[in-house]
């Protein structure tokens, strides 16, 4: 019998049993078990901080000033413009009003893009361990996910291994530099390898840009400024990373003006238009100084290491995060290899709440069983909590380990 569309969804995304049963998200399991056991939540990707005072305050004044209802399809005017100057300015990117689609986030937008170009056995490349929404939109739309591995420890792309993957019957090519969960930025060789093997595919590149601005140790160079990209590129970017505003949901999409029309088509019958009081302020964000940006990096590079330091002397050994704000952490050299098993015990054991990287792969990948994320976009005083609970893990390892043996012995 053939699946459903939300079966094929679940399913896509890990979350349909062999019994048909629904499981919860990875996240949402973690984020029942922080609330029930107190722990600090490391697990979900949120701030516990707010935002910028400018870019809040831009908010509240257009709630005020009436900015309360449906507003244009294609996103308020103040917003896409703000867009292309970003674009030039940081990046020398020049594009037009036209080429600029505003969408609730950077989920909808990847959804929007998706199912306006994807058909049924189409295959679609995405570099593993990957978001969970690729595969669970990938599915809906009946197409093919083919992952190409990014191993330790620099979680670059591997040229052979994608071009192995790419078929006759590949059609698009997602590209999420900077990378979550492993906190890579892709090299400028391997995004000109990518542009190439599109070429040759003639397939769609399909970038999530949204950690742009939280790159630490170089600068975030956009696949679209790759002359031969431009007219197969479609560009993704949000709001929420930027400036610790992620219930707004505020993203956008850049592209041809063919392409914009082509998924406005789409985008417009699932949310139609939203956050209209939230995109003038989001228009605010993205014209602060220079020095805004500088400070965002700068903060968060020392929360990474902050909780970096914390992971480190628990017993982990953790990956450099060159982006973004996750740290992976590999509880190998603690005796566990089941990443699964631990983070549905760290909440009880440390009162520390993770999530393990298997949740971001196929099961195959067994260089990540023992490997855990954690979110580092959380108070100073909230990490510096979180690594002196983590230090008692160590004391805790063998009740763990023995923990971790039973839960694959019941698998």
């Amino acid at each position: 019998m053939e699946q459903a569309p939300w079966q094929r969804t679940a399913a896509g995304a890990g979350l349909l049993g062999a019994d048909g049963r629904l499981a919860p998200t990875i996240f949402a399991e973690m984020t029942a078990l922080a609330s029930k056991t107190g722990a600090l939540n490391l697990g979900q990707g949120f701030p516990d901080e707010d935002g910028p005072r400018a870019v809040l305050d831009a908010a509240k004044h257009a709630i005020d000033h009436g900015q309360n209802q449906y507003g244009p399809g294609r996103g308020c005017q103040e917003l896409i413009d703000a867009v292309t100057e970003h674009q030039r300015r940081f990046y020398g990117i020049g594009l037009g009003r036209g080429d600029v689609l505003i969408t609730a986030g950077a989920t909808e937008a990847l959804a929007a893009t998706m199912l306006a170009y994807l058909s049924p056995g189409d295959e679609v490349i995405v570099f593993e361990p990957y978001y969970d929404a690729y595969a669970a939109v990938v599915a809906l739309a009946g197409a093919v996910l083919v992952p190409v591995p990014l191993v330790a420890p620099d979680f670059q792309v591997d040229p052979d291994r994608l071009q192995r993957a790419a078929t006759p019957r590949t059609r698009m090519i997602v590209v999420n530099s900077p990378h979550n969960p492993t906190g890579s930025v892709f090299t400028e060789e391997s995004l000109r390898h990518i542009v190439r093997v599109a070429e040759r595919r003639d397939a769609i590149i399909v970038t999530d840009e949204v950690y742009e601005h939280l790159v630490y140790d170089e600068r975030h160079v956009p696949i679209a400024t790759i002359e031969a990209a431009r007219e197969r590129v479609v560009s993704i970017s949000s709001a929420g990373k930027t400036f610790s505003v992620t219930g707004w949901k505020i993203g956008w999409i850049m592209s041809t003006p063919q392409r914009i029309a082509q998924i406005t088509a789409v985008k417009q019958y699932l949310t139609f238009v939203n956050g209209a009081p939230f995109q003038p302020a989001v228009a605010a964000g993205l014209r602060l100084p220079d020095e805004h940006f500088d400070t965002i990096v700068q903060s968060f590079a020392r929360k990474r290491d902050i909780l970096a330091r914390g992971l480190r002397k628990a017993g982990f050994a953790v990956h450099d995060a060159m982006a973004g704000y996750f740290l992976l952490a590999d509880a190998a050299p603690l005796g566990i290899d089941d990443a699964s098993a631990l983070a549905r015990r760290l909440p009880e054991l440390v009162g520390v709440v993770g999530v393990p990287v298997g949740a971001f792969a196929r099961p195959s990948r067994r260089d990540l069983r023992s490997t855990m994320r954690f979110a580092f976009c959380k108070s100073d005083d909230t990490l510096r909590e979180a690594a002196s609970r983590l230090a008692g893990l160590k004391d805790a390892v063998l009740p763990v380990a023995a923990q971790a043996d039973r839960y694959q012995a019941t698998r």
